[in-house]
């Protein structure tokens, strides 16, 4: 019985050791631009207001617009921007210009870098998305550490879709209703 229960965590073991080489491989020999989740980036004029760079946000749905001049990326600005330099500060985004919030010359990443180049990128930096460019700087996406990690999901997905519930997880914290 106990020669059982050894051969079964070896081979669990060995499962595992292959999945992360097979991650491994993945993420260092894929380009971004494999990624099914890219999207065309959304970019903001230099002269527009936070209000603006705001509302694309809302709009689309996402957590960065790019700011351009002359089709260049020239800043970026982001939900932390948001946070950080205009809510609380009694500051009106309607009459705010874009450049005075956003980041300026981001570091940015091409479409054909590798996905382990971006997420190294990504961890160093403490970035949530990475502007993507091409070889004159203008805009052609922006890759998100979420894609990273659903890209992940998708090459593992049944030990990942399919991991139990933790017991905790659904129970109230307080008690709800009457």
């Amino acid at each position: 019985m106990e020669h059982q229960h050894i051969l079964e965590e070896e081979r669990i073991a060995d499962e595992r050791s292959f999945d992360e080489a097979d991650l491994g491989k993945a993420i260092l020999n894929q380009p971004i631009r494999s990624l099914t989740s890219l999207r065309s980036p959304v970019s903001i004029s230099l002269s527009a207001t936070a209000a603006d760079a705001i509302d694309a946000m809302t709009a689309n749905h996402i957590g960065c617009v790019l700011v351009v001049d002359q089709e260049r990326l020239v800043g970026v600005f982001t939900e932390r921007d948001v946070l950080r330099k205009i809510a609380g500060q009694g500051i009106e985004p309607k009459t705010l210009p874009v450049r005075d919030v956003m980041t300026p010359d981001p570091e940015c990443l091409t479409l054909d870098d590798s996905l382990a180049y971006a997420l190294h990128h990504m961890s160093v930096g403490g970035f949530r998305h990475i502007p993507l460019i091409d070889s004159e700087g203008r805009p052609t996406g922006v890759i998100a550490m979420r894609a990273i990690v659903e890209f992940m999901v998708d090459l593992f997905p049944r030990q990942v879709l399919n991991l139990p519930p933790l017991p905790t997880s659904n129970i109230a914290r307080e008690r709800e209703g009457a």
